[in-house]
Formats: structure tokens, C-alpha cells, sequence
């Protein structure tokens, strides 16, 4: 029997869940803001009730543990037998030098670190033997049971207990053996998932129904919208005029087009008139789950790399043999040793020959795998431990589709080209860093040591990165190595949630300092550069072309494209390699970019997010999120805006006498009015308050209803005959203001007081009186803070517009995501995301004369030509060597803008549009007077300060098609002088 132990006080007596019902949980939005956005208040309840068993304290295991508590489950149990060694402070970072020196159970070792995670969260220990022989009746006091290091004779047997118990207990085995991990998951016969997409359902306007005849009715989207339907799904009608009966049902609908589809018979309904919108409806869905032992010879594997479609049967035939391996020898394969390779070799053709779909044996990978078996690669951990953390949430939660049911994982790209090496590579020297040189060698691990990287950003993905860092041995100060991470940020609560390296008393402190001290806990070694700065153009003086010549990597971890686009090109320009990568929700993304290999980040554009018109937001809104951004924006321009043009006129005179005697002089001052405006309206007292709110509320909500409905009434028609208020258009109706609708007084009256004697309400800013000037104090959004009244304005002046237009008003949740801008987070995607900087292995590999995959260029896409023609003038006229359009063109100094533009016309046939410099237009042939440019030197264009070396030009490019963007091209780097010194006044 497992035996459980409960060192902290705070922990429960039981391990029972307590009764309660769903409802009656209260999540701390404060903490799990973030998070609720993706996994939806349902969800997080039903995982604060639920208890979990978790296996195996080595690097994978903890990476699971962190993720779950940070997630918040009711109870976790960790589980070990094994003392800790030196090897695991390779791979676990809650491990410290004194566990080791006391050989403390590992479990036991870790659980303060853990249990300080999440306040929320009841974290026991246990270090009892767990084998063949043990009793299993222990497991049914939980919901969901993880096995990592765990032999898989003892994982089928637990599995069976789970899968068979009723109800089920939900089972996930994982393994990680050097360069190869695997994820098993088996949830049952019948596991229901409630949204497997977790999409957001959005409204959809329509534009046309047809009437079958008879047949199914065609349904046409406004304004050529894409629906981002399937075949088969439903969705759901709302406001349709015309065909009434479709109001409030559900259809099924089968896909003609991205902008059309059918539903059905509509022959007996009505004809479409006009209006209405639908909405995708949350079909239930079922999964049914296998054992493992049924799995083993026929698997159900997910393919994670589409450029490897047989990588994942290979990996599960050599993994199998590595279980028989162990089997037959008690051990895992030796490292470096050939005669165990080629025996698991043998045993993987063997196990290949049970399996019923099989793919062919890749010896290469078998041999890899035999040679670090015994190792790991902490960011493998990383990435496969947020993986199989997301599953249990989805375990626990039924939301999203579930994993079916293998999932392998391969990082044979970073070891296979260093098989060549001697076996001494790979031996253990007795360091913390033993199980990451079994996989890539004690050459490549000095490289990592001496290795000087630069990371933007030090929220969520920078703490992870900043761990996987600490347990690779990045940047050690006795290498002369080094990690620099700015951010300018202090750390709120709402970040605790996923930003593992900060706790509660860290709060309000800045993030870059306390990740460095967070870090050097993990490991002492280490040298780490907190910085508070943006980067930016303001602060090139600080990150300047010395700085970055002493970096081997650029690393960035933030939070918005604008940021990101900068970064990327101060690396282009400066020649350094760029890891970039981000989430969302549950998604994520990684890039490599590596100079003369890949195009950049630049390179490629998301779609501009879609704006909303002025006119929308300010008579016509459709949707709940136009009165949102209309609250937002009447926040912005009452609290902050109008606050800060007040203050701005004051600082630029000196009196209100001053001021009167040149506004009687009939002098234009700039502001003036809005500033009389303000004066005139201030309140002297309380009752004042009162009053302006009234008025205001009477002008936001009965007034410019009724003047829209005298300026257009509703039987307005357009010179088509259509009606004017139809679809998307929505008809006001006025609201008559109510002493007994709570709603409108919070719209109206915000309780922001100072210690001052101010009030506050709608229509005037918080206004401080002194006795030498009335001087008012912006207030900026913040939408964490509740107890500040901002999102208390917001909400209510948005559902009381909504209720005006007769949309359906959004919970307070929903409106503080959307005025926010607040993107969704969890830490399972963040880890997984930020295990990938694997890849930065793969940059130091360049070095070897490897290189990953090359990404296709903007000129190969869009011209269809190939890079090596494009670079080939590059090299005959200035004798540099680039390899692909990413580099940087170097030119010399004292050219005329002709020779620029003349490179691109006639050796690649490509029209060059502009030559820019920063916002600087130096050369537009279509601007008035340009022409004249092309006989001025860039010197007199530009007039650059004394010390200016050179600057970094942008030569754009015409477009394939009318109506598309014009192409920037490679940044051309112009130098002053010939030796690239500063040039001479």
C-alpha cells in the first residue's frame, strides 16, 4: 500500500475531495484570469475538485508537477523512491547542491518548491514502494494517475486497474530516453469532451438565405466573410427576418464554399427578408480509449512533423525494444556502446514483425537512441512535459479533444551528426551536466557554456527559457558565457499563474532581476544581466552594434508583433541568430531564424487585425464587441485624454490671466476651448458629481437614440428599396434613466475618490483642486485592478449601449478579455512552446557545417526566382559572400541612391519602389521631386551625426498584383567611410 506524507500543516486530512457542487467554487480571477480565458470557469471548476497521482520526480516528472499545480487541481500527489544524484541537477531544476549532499528522496526534496507554486493547490508526498506486487486499491481516491520512469510491465498493469475501474481513472504514461519521448493516453471507453475545438463561437451576419424549391436553402455570409466551417458541424440562428422559424434553431451544414453553405430542406419556410446572424453550436463529442496492451501492437499515433510521416511508428518499434531491453539486461543500453546498439537494433526488426501497421526500421535513429538512453535533453522534457500536462487538464476537464493515443517526439537532428565523435564525448565526468553530454558531448556543452545570449522579454515563455538555459548551462561565468535579459515590467499576481520563477512576495517587483536571482538558484554557475529596459530606438545607445557584437544569440519572449519586428531587425542587421516564438490559449509557435540560412521574422506578415469603423462605434454597433470598444474608448478620452490635453495647455501658460487677455485679443490658442470646457463643468461638490453624471447618461443612452431615430426612422429605406435598419444595422431604443437599476448607476457614477476632496463621474476626470490651479490627474486603464472602478466603468457603460441596441450583453469576464486586449495564456502551452528552444542546438550545429531546413525567401515566393541569382550580382559587385537574402548588403560609402536602385533593375529585374531610412523617404519615384535625389549622395541625403558608421536602408519592391503591399527587401547597410569609421565633418 502507498503510504502518503503530509509535511505542511496547511495541507488536508484527506485526500477525498470535499462535497461541493461546481457552483459553489470561487475562482480567484486575480490569479487564474489568464487561464480562464482558455479553459472557461466550468473547466477550472471541475479541476479544483480533482485529485492526481503523479509517478517519477526526475526532469520529466517535475515539469509535469509544476505545470498542474500552476493550473490549480485540488490535490497532487508526488510519488518516488530514488535519492538524489548529482546527474539530476542536470534535469531537475527544484533540485538543489544540498539534496544531493543528503541524499534526500526526490519527492521529498522537491515538494516545498512545488507547493509553493499555488497556494490552491494541496501538494503530498509519498516514497513507498510501487511495483508488480503493490496493492492498487490506493489510486481510486484520484481522478487522474501519471507514470513517468516507470518500467511499462508496471505501467499496463496500472493502466488496466484504470481502465477498468468504474468510474474510469484517467491514465497517461510518459517516457523521455535521451533524444526520444512518448506520451500515452487512455481516458476510458466513453470520454466525453464538451468542446473539442475551444474555439470562440462568433457571430456571423448574413447576407442571403435561399428557399429551396425543393432543396436545401443556401446561406450566404455578409461581405464575403470566410465562415471557418466544416461539413457536419451546426450552428445556430438568430435575428433572421423573414424566415422566422430558423430563429433559435440549430442546423447542420454542409459546405459549399468559405463564404456559403446549406442547411437543409427550407422550402416550407417563409422567404429571407433581411438581417440575422448564426453561430456555431459546441457539439458534445465521444472519444473511446484502448489499453495500452492493446495499443502496443496496433498504436494510434499522432504524426507531430509532417516533413517525418513515419518517424512516430519507428520511434514506437525502438521503444518497445528498449522496454525489452531493459527487460532482459535490468538496465538501459550502455553509452557509446556498439554491442548494445546493434542488440536493440535487433530487438526494435523484432518487435516491427508484432506490429500490425509498421513502417520501416530506421537503424540510424535505433543507434542514436541506444547511445543516450541514459541521458536527457532538458528542453525534450520541457516541451513533451507540457504536452502530457495539457492532456491531463483535458483529462480532468473534458474540454478539448484528447490526445489518441501515442504521441512521439525525436531530437535525432541535433545528435545524428555528432555520432562521428569519440566515445570520451560522451562519458560522465561526474557534473550536473552528465545527462546532457550522453546526448550531444562535452564539445558541444562547452559551447553552450561560453555561449553570451540576449533575451527580450522575461514573462511566461522568458522564465521557461531562463530554466531550460539554467539546465543546458547556458552562458557560465567561468566560460565567460552569458545571459542577458531586460524587461521593464514588474510582476502582478495575475502572473503567478504561469510565471513559475515568481511568487507572491515578489509581487510588484521587477521581473528581469528577480528571474536572474530565480535562475542562479537552479544554477550558481551562471552568469546572468538583469536589465529593466524596453528595446527600442530609445535605447540603441544602450543595445548598440558593440553590444550585439559580443552576442552569439538573440532570444526573444514577448508579447506583441511591433516588439518582435524590431528585435528581428536590429539581428539582421547585425548578423546574429534569432530565436522567436509565442502562445496563444492553447496554441503556440517557434522560429529559427539563422543569418544566411532563413528568411527573417520580417519577412513574412500576419494579416492586419480588422479595425472597427468609426461609424459603427459610434451610431451603428452590431456586436457586443463594438459597445465594448466604445466604453473602452469613452474611458480613454474622459479619464486619461482629455486630462492630459488639460495639463499639456497649462504647461505651455503661464496664467489664466495670460490666457484671457489673448483670447480677447482674438488669438487662437491651441486647446483653449477644451479647457474652458473643462473648467466650466468642474464640480465644486458631491452633488455636482450627481448631476453631470445625469446629464451624461441621458446624452450617451436616451439622447442619441432618439436623435438617430428622428434622423433615420424605421422605415427608413435606402434608393434601393431596402430598409436602412436592417442587418448588421440595429435600431436603438432609448433607456429612461432608473434610481433602481444598479446597472445604469455604475455606468454612470465611478467611485475613483482621492484623499484630495475630488469627485469623479463620467463626464469630468478626477480633478484635485489646489490653491494655485485646478490641475486634474490622468488615470490610465488597468484591468487587473479591481478595486480601481475601471472595469466597473466599462462594463456597465457597455452592456447599458448593448441593452440600447438590443445586444446581448457580456459577463464581466468576457468584457475585461475584450477591453483589455488581454491575451489568453496557460502554462502547459508556454512550456511546451519554450521547451522548442532545443533549437537553439541546432544554431550552435551551424558551426559543424549542419544546417536546418531553409525556409523559403520573400523573392523565391513572390518572384519565383531563386536566391543564388539574386545574390550572385551581390558577390561580383561588392565581393561578399552571402548565401541567401537574409544577409545584410554591405555598400560603400559615397554612392549616389542610382547604383542602388540600379543593382536590383537590371541584374534581378525587380522594380525597387523606395529607398527608406528608418521613417525617412530618401527616394519615391512617384513623390514630387525625388528625381532630383538620384544625383545627391547618401551623405547629403541623410546628414548623419559626426560618429554615425553607417545606417541601415529598406529598398522596397513593386508587388506581384495590384492592390498588395509592396515587398521590403534585405536591409542595405551603408557605411560613411571605406573602413567604417565615423566620417569625417
Amino acid at each position: 500500500m502507498i503510504s502518503l506524507s503530509r509535511s505542511s500543516a496547511s495541507r488536508t486530512s484527506e485526500f477525498s475531495p470535499p462535497k461541493m457542487s461546481a457552483d459553489s467554487m470561487e475562482i480567484d480571477d486575480s490569479l487564474y484570469s489568464r487561464q480562464r480565458y482558455v479553459l472557461g470557469d466550468s473547466a477550472m471548476q471541475q479541476m479544483a475538485q480533482s485529485s492526481v497521482f503523479l509517478s517519477g520526480m526526475g526532469g520529466l516528472g517535475v515539469e509535469i508537477a509544476k505545470n498542474i499545480v500552476l493550473a490549480g487541481v485540488k490535490v497532487l500527489t508526488l510519488h518516488d523512491t530514488k535519492q538524489c544524484e548529482t546527474w539530476d541537477l542536470g534535469s531537475n531544476f527544484f533540485l538543489r547542491q544540498d539534496d544531493v549532499l543528503t541524499q534526500r528522496n526526490r519527492a521529498l526534496a522537491v515538494h516545498p518548491r512545488v507547493a509553493e507554486l499555488n497556494p490552491y493547490v494541496h501538494v503530498d508526498t509519498s516514497s513507498s514502494s510501487l511495483d508488480l506486487s503493490t496493492d492498487l486499491s490506493f489510486l481510486k481516491r484520484y481522478q487522474c494517475v501519471i507514470l513517468t520512469e516507470t518500467r511499462l510491465s508496471l505501467q499496463k498493469k496500472i493502466n488496466d486497474f484504470c481502465h477498468f475501474h468504474q468510474p474510469p481513472i484517467r491514465f497517461i504514461g510518459c517516457d523521455a530516453y535521451g533524444i526520444c519521448v512518448r506520451v500515452f493516453c487512455d481516458f476510458g471507453d466513453q470520454f466525453e469532451v464538451s468542446d473539442p475545438t475551444g474555439e470562440e463561437a462568433k457571430e456571423m451576419f448574413i447576407q442571403n438565405i435561399t428557399q429551396g424549391n425543393p432543396g436545401p436553402g443556401v446561406v450566404t455570409c455578409m461581405d464575403s466573410r470566410t465562415h471557418g466551417l466544416q461539413t457536419g458541424q451546426s450552428v445556430l440562428f438568430r435575428e433572421v427576418n423573414g424566415m422566422d422559424s430558423l430563429n433559435g434553431t440549430a442546423r447542420q451544414v454542409t459546405v459549399l464554399s468559405p463564404y456559403s453553405f446549406t442547411i437543409g430542406d427550407t422550402s416550407c419556410l417563409q422567404p429571407y427578408a433581411h438581417g440575422g446572424f448564426f453561430l456555431l453550436v459546441k457539439t458534445p463529442r465521444t472519444y473511446s480509449f484502448e489499453t495500452m496492451e492493446q495499443q502496443l501492437s496496433e498504436p494510434q499515433v499522432l504524426t507531430p512533423d509532417f516533413s517525418k510521416p513515419e518517424a512516430p511508428l519507428q520511434i514506437h518499434a525502438a521503444m518497445l525494444a528498449l522496454d525489452a531491453f531493459q527487460e532482459q539486461h535490468n538496465r538501459l543500453p550502455n553509452i557509446g556502446c556498439c554491442q548494445d546498439a546493434e542488440v536493440l537494433v535487433k530487438l526494435t526488426e523484432e518487435v516491427n514483425l508484432t506490429l500490425t501497421t509498421r513502417a520501416p526500421v530506421n537503424s540510424e535513429l535505433v543507434r542514436c537512441l541506444s547511445r543516450t538512453a541514459q541521458g536527457s535533453l532538458p528542453p525534450l522534457a520541457a516541451a513533451v512535459g507540457g504536452i502530457a500536462s495539457q492532456e491531463v487538464l483535458k483529462a480532468l476537464t473534458g474540454k478539448f479533444a484528447p490526445l489518441q493515443q501515442w504521441f512521439y517526439l525525436d531530437a535525432i537532428e541535433v545528435v545524428k551528426p555528432l555520432q562521428s565523435l569519440s566515445a570520451e564525448e560522451f562519458s560522465p565526468r561526474g557534473d550536473r551536466y552528465d545527462g546532457l553530454r550522453v546526448c550531444i558531448g562535452e564539445t558541444m556543452c562547452l559551447e553552450l557554456h561560453k555561449l553570451r545570449v540576449f533575451m527580450v522579454g522575461c514573462g511566461a515563455i522568458g522564465c521557461e527559457m531562463l530554466k531550460n538555459f539554467a539546465l543546458l548551462g547556458v552562458g557560465l561565468a567561468k566560460s565567460s558565457g552569458e545571459v542577458c535579459v531586460t524587461d521593464p515590467d514588474l510582476i502582478e499576481k495575475s502572473n503567478l499563474n504561469r510565471q513559475f520563477l515568481f511568487r507572491s512576495q515578489h509581487i510588484q517587483k521587477p521581473k528581469s532581476t528577480t528571474a536572474a536571482v530565480a535562475t542562479l538558484e537552479i544554477n550558481p554557475e551562471m552568469q546572468v544581466d538583469a536589465h529593466l529596459n524596453k528595446v527600442c530606438p530609445a535605447t540603441e545607445g544602450v543595445y548598440n552594434d558593440l553590444f550585439y557584437s559580443r552576442l552569439h544569440l538573440v532570444v526573444t519572449a514577448l508579447d506583441n508583433v511591433e516588439a518582435r519586428r524590431y528585435v528581428d531587425s536590429r539581428s539582421v542587421s547585425n548578423q546574429k541568430a534569432l530565436l522567436d516564438s509565442g502562445t496563444m490559449g492553447t496554441k503556440g509557435h517557434t522560429e529559427i531564424i539563422v543569418p544566411n540560412l532563413t528568411e527573417s521574422y520580417n519577412s513574412h506578415r500576419d494579416p492586419p487585425e480588422e479595425e472597427i469603423p468609426f461609424c459603427t462605434l459610434k451610431s451603428f454597433p452590431a456586436v457586443i464587441e463594438h459597445t465594448i470598444q466604445w466604453a473602452r474608448d469613452k474611458f480613454e478620452s474622459a479619464f486619461a485624454h482629455k486630462p492630459t490635453i488639460y495639463n499639456m495647455f497649462w504647461q505651455t501658460h503661464s496664467s489664466a490671466e495670460a490666457v484671457l487677455q489673448r483670447m480677447q485679443q482674438r488669438e487662437t490658442l491651441e486647446g483653449a476651448f477644451q479647457v474652458v470646457k473643462l473648467l466650466s463643468r468642474r464640480p465644486s461638490q458631491w452633488e455636482h458629481c450627481i448631476i453631470l453624471a445625469r446629464l451624461k447618461f441621458d446624452k450617451y443612452f436616451k439622447r442619441k437614440a432618439l436623435q438617430l431615430l428622428h434622423s433615420f426612422p424605421l422605415d427608413t429605406r435606402l434608393k434601393d428599396g431596402s430598409l436602412f435598419w436592417q442587418s448588421p444595422k440595429r435600431p436603438p431604443s432609448p433607456i429612461e434613466f432608473d434610481l433602481k437599476d444598479s446597472l445604469q448607476l455604475e455606468g454612470t457614477i465611478d467611485t475613483l475618490l482621492t484623499p484630495d476632496c475630488v469627485c469623479v463621474c463620467v463626464c469630468v476626470c478626477v480633478c484635485v483642486c489646489t490653491t494655485e490651479r485646478l490641475r486634474m490627474s490622468p488615470r490610465m486603464f488597468e484591468k487587473d485592478d479591481d478595486l480601481n472602478g475601471h472595469m466597473d466603468f466599462v462594463a456597465a457603460a457597455s452592456s447599458l449601449r448593448a441593452r440600447m441596441y438590443s445586444i446581448e450583453v457580456a459577463d464581466r469576464l468576457k468584457t475585461k478579455r475584450i477591453a483589455g486586449k488581454i491575451i489568453p495564456a496557460i502554462a502547459t502551452a508556454t512550456a511546451a512552446v519554450a521547451g522548442l528552444v532545443r533549437q537553439l542546438l541546432t544554431v550552435l550545429q551551424v558551426n559543424y557545417g549542419i544546417y536546418p531546413t531553409i525556409v523559403l525567401t520573400v523573392f523565391q515566393v513572390n518572384y519565383g526566382i531563386e536566391p543564388t541569382i539574386v545574390l550572385t550580382v551581390f558577390q561580383v559587385n561588392y565581393g561578399i559572400e552571402p548565401t541567401i537574402v537574409l544577409t545584410v548588403f554591405q555598400v560603400n560609402y559615397g554612392i549616389e541612391p542610382t547604383i542602388v536602385l540600379t543593382v536590383f533593375q537590371v541584374n534581378y529585374g525587380v522594380e525597387p519602389t523606395m529607398v527608406v531610412h528608418g521613417v525617412k523617404m530618401l527616394y519615391v519615384p512617384v513623390m514630387p521631386g525625388h528625381n532630383k535625389r538620384l544625383k545627391l549622395t547618401m551623405q547629403k541625403l541623410i546628414k548623419p551625426s559626426v560618429d554615425r558608421r553607417y545606417v541601415d536602408l529598406t529598398v522596397s519592391f513593386a508587388p506581384e498584383s495590384d492592390g498588395d503591399e509592396d515587398l521590403p527587401g534585405p536591409p542595405v547597410r551603408y557605411y560613411f567611410s571605406p573602413d567604417g569609421d565615423a566620417h569625417s565633418a
